[in-house]
């Protein structure tokens, strides 16, 4: 699925244009708005951008500036610029930039799509070639590759030892053409892919290669990596970025953005679906190895399914227990994590109290407390992935983050709560659990028709991929989920309409538009009537 942003100070071009595209390819083109510069860049830092169309001349900041901002982020995006004929002087500016188209807007809509989808075709094909220089570069980093990997499979099992030579590190990084920084923190991601049984060695062999390359033409723009394969058989990657003063969110919103494109071309392809468990923050070189299991111990209950999904860790591993502490705690952990896939809920329950009491009541309290605590937040969590339930309370990132908690008291009723609705949701079958999300997502809908309810912001709001949020949406409902809101939509503003008491004007913001002539041509779009004659119709 590609993303596709709006940008226009004029409301009404806006508004039509998202209406346009927002009904033209549902299942592959998600549409998101911006009525300015600023507001796009916030669009930016949320979600990965495919292509941009906007206006080159804007209050505040040109499409201009806007494109440069765009590029530092997404250096993959296409431009498209939409001009009046006055703007020459902006037009000459923009032509001379790679990658970016130029368009009048007295050209008319047919004209827009048709380049849009001529944009579409050329990322695509960027895919192809991607393809084809992965296939050329094989033979070359072959042996390169097993040196790294021998190399880094030393290193993860003993960060701690390894990583506090950092003159070592260098020398050793410099003779194994390892292009890392040893005294910058290094971002963790580790990739598992879903094999068929039956798969040769020699064939996953080369799969993980082929894979390492569509990793490098995505990543090497702007973040440096080094791609090994653990002694699990999974893709271990550790990121660094490129720019000298790097912004902690930016590398890991940059990196989460570009799995999903990762994910897609792997797909394409390879026809190999992968997962991607990611670190929420950089770590230490010596704190490798606790944070490494840690994305293992989320990842190894082969969250997803078969189903692409990217997962990130929540919490900054400087602040979490260290893994070599507590064995009772650890021990206990293992134990609630057999009874949680047994379904045993008694038992579950019983161990965790005992567990509660015995941390919460101990003399060196906080510590063993903040450590037991977190052993069985990952346990749950790794559960509530593969449930592709996550957290069913809706607070995000709320149940790897003790500090979101008033009490350590609190925090473990907390873990109790979430094991009850996982014991909950596991006594539906399969069919009913696909139809409990969904059917969360649709509530969530319907009760904030006048919010944000983006494709982007739902996939946010439930931990989702939006690719893979939207394709289950369809599944289950048989509906793309933007026709879906649009339904909802449709359903309330005839409730608006029919009470009487509102005017047209003040139902719009009700229903998600903030101008009402946005949600008329909407409105009669849907129904054939303006809302007045809607509203006329029934009192007659």
């Amino acid at each position: 699925m590609y993303r596709l942003l709006v940008v226009d100070d004029e409301e009404i071009i806006t508004n039509s244009l998202y209406e346009v595209f927002h009904q033209w390819m549902p299942g592959n083109l998600d549409v998101c708005r911006a009525y300015s510069g600023k507001e796009a860049l916030n669009w930016m830092s949320r979600t990965r951008i495919d292509i941009v169309l906007t206006d080159i001349r804007m209050p505040g900041m040109s499409g201009l500036e806007l494109t440069e901002s765009i590029r530092a982020l997404w250096p993959r995006c296409r431009i498209i610029f939409l001009t009046g004929y006055s703007d020459f002087d902006y037009a000459y500016q923009a032509i001379q930039m790679p990658n970016v188209r130029y368009l009048l807007k007295t050209e008319g809509f047919d004209k827009v799509m048709e380049v849009v989808k001529e944009v579409i075709h050329e990322i695509e094909s960027g895919h192809r070639m991607n393809e084809w220089l992965m296939q050329s570069r094989v033979q070359t980093e072959a042996l390169e590759w097993m040196e790294q990997g021998e190399y880094f499979r030393q290193f993860v099992a003993d960060s701690s030892l390894l990583g506090q030579d950092k003159e070592a590190m260098r020398s050793d990084f410099r003779a194994l053409n390892i292009g890392l920084d040893p005294e910058l923190p290094v971002l963790l991601a580790l990739g598992r892919v879903a094999y068929s049984a039956g798969k040769a060695y020699v064939e996953k062999k080369n799969d993980h290669r082929s894979v390492r390359l569509i990793w490098n033409s995505f990543m090497d723009e702007h973040v440096r990596s080094i791609g090994v394969l653990d002694k699990h058989g999974d893709l271990l990657w550790m990121l660094q970025p490129r720019s000298e003063n790097p912004s902690v969110d930016r590398l890991v919103i940059y990196s989460e953005g570009t799995l999903e494109l990762i994910q897609e071309a792997c797909l394409d392809s390879l026809g190999l679906v992968i997962s991607f468990t990611i670190s929420g923050y950089p770590c230490r070189w010596e704190d490798v190895t606790p944070q490494y299991e840690r994305l293992r111990k989320l990842q190894q209950l082969k969250m997803g399914n078969g189903i692409p999904m990217i997962l990130k860790d929540q919490v900054d591993s400087s602040q979490a227990p260290h893994c070599k502490e507590g064995v009772e705690t650890s021990h206990k952990a293992g134990i609630l994590e057999a009874h949680l896939e047994a379904g045993r809920e008694n038992e579950f329950m019983k161990e965790l109290e005992q567990l509660s009491e015995f941390v919460l009541n101990g003399e060196d309290h906080h510590q063993h407390a903040a450590q037991a605590y977190y052993s069985i937040a990952l346990v749950l969590y790794a559960k509530l992935t593969r449930l592709e339930l996550q957290d069913p309370t809706g607070e995000r990132g709320k149940l790897l983050d003790l500090e979101s908690h008033d009490s350590m008291k609190e925090a473990f009723r907390y873990l109790r709560r979430t094991a009850e609705d996982i014991f909950d949701f596991k006594r539906l079958d399969e069919r009913g659990k696909t139809a409990h999300v969904i059917d969360r997502v649709c509530q969530y809908i319907e009760e904030h028709l006048d919010q944000d309810i983006t494709l982007v912001h739902l996939a946010e709001r439930y931990f989702f991929n939006p690719s893979y949020l939207s394709r289950l949406f369809k599944q289950e409902r048989g509906i793309n989920l933007s026709e879906y809101i649009e339904k909802c939509r449709i359903r309330r503003a005839k409730e608006l309409l029919k009470e009487g008491d509102l005017k047209v004007r003040d139902v719009a913001p009700l229903v998600g538009y903030d101008a009402a002539h946005s949600f008329t041509r909407f409105f009669k779009k849907a129904t054939g009537l303006t809302p007045q004659e809607y509203r006329d119709h029934l009192a007659k």
